[in-house]
């Protein structure tokens, strides 16, 4: 996809560099330190010196405010207290996230699981879900997502709040398509929970990602799980590995497409195939297709600011 928003390539403006990420983060209303700025960048550290010098004299000319540690163009306090109650919520709700991951992991054909969106960030709202970007066994993708989903029906009542599962891909296809700034930032902060060398081999597949943000390195594994299977787990896996198990993947992409299309009938093939890309190999469930307006949203910013 060709956007206005995609990221800059080298060499950079340092001021601008700053700028363009405060801009980014401020679309989610999220003052960012200097640290943070730095990491965040796409200005590689010899170009863009020190970043609390540059900060010093924007806050100086009136174009950023500090609010103690935090920095953002929008002489808005209230930002600051939301994000640090936003801190604190994500700080007691990622013991639960870790045992979800646990249990997402334990399915047939999960092999590693990330936490996305808002609590990858360290960040959760009181309406915010946990959100799970799961990699499966190649052609297993859509069973594993149909079983995932049965559960969260049956057991947890439907509940997205700790279980929204609405980004799979194959581990034969660990490359993000769709490549911009939205996408890249989304990747870099992907935080792993389970399937340590799965999340090493993402990382490598995503190298792109990371380009974008020469300053920021990748996640520790430390303490990640390597997600060996289970003797259920193999069991239910080689049972499902035979020609039958193919044709319910494929009975279950088919059948989840053909409920979507009906669902978000609304939708353009163009919007649809973007927001909720359904490939043997990939299923991504974005219906608000929250990409397109944060990057609009950051093109229109950078024109005005031009």
């Amino acid at each position: 996809m060709t956007h206005t928003a995609t990221v800059q390539s080298h060499p950079c403006s340092a001021r601008r560099a700053i700028l363009r990420t405060l801009w980014y983060f401020e679309l989610f209303q999220h003052p960012l330190t200097a640290s943070e700025l730095e990491r965040f960048s796409n200005c590689p550290k010899p170009e863009l010196g020190d970043p609390g010098e540059i900060l010093q004299e924007l806050v100086a000319e009136g174009v950023v405010f500090q609010f103690g540690a935090y920095f953002q163009t929008q002489n808005i306090p209230a930002w600051v207290e939301r994000r640090q109650a936003f801190n604190q919520r994500a700080d007691g709700i990622l013991p639960t996230a870790r045992k979800m991951a646990g249990l997402i992991g334990a399915f047939p054909f999960v092999r590693a699981v990330f936490v996305s969106g808002s609590l990858s960030k360290h960040c959760m709202a009181p309406d915010s879900d946990v959100d799970f970007f799961i990699i499966t066994a190649p052609r297993r993708l859509w069973l594993a997502r149909t079983l995932l989903v049965f559960f969260k029906k049956l057991f947890l009542l439907n509940s997205h709040k700790y279980f929204c599962i609405n980004y799979f891909v194959d581990s034969e296809h660990l490359e993000i398509e769709e490549k911009n700034l939205f996408t890249a930032t989304e990747t870099v902060t992907l935080l792993p929970l389970y399937g340590r060398h799965w999340y090493e081999r993402f990382t490598g597949a995503n190298a792109w990602a990371w380009a974008q943000f020469p300053n920021l390195p990748v996640r520790s594994i430390e303490q990640v799980p390597h997600g060996q299977r289970s003797f259920l787990k193999k069991t239910a896996e080689f049972i499902l590995s035979s020609p039958p198990g193919n044709w319910l993947d494929l009975l279950s992409m088919r059948f989840t497409v053909w409920y979507w299309r009906r669902k978000f009938r609304d939708m353009d093939n163009h919007t649809f195939d973007r927001a909720l890309k359904s490939r043997r190999h990939v299923s991504k469930h974005h219906p608000l297709y929250f990409q397109k307006k944060i990057l609009d949203a950051f093109a229109e910013r950078v024109a005005r600011e031009s």
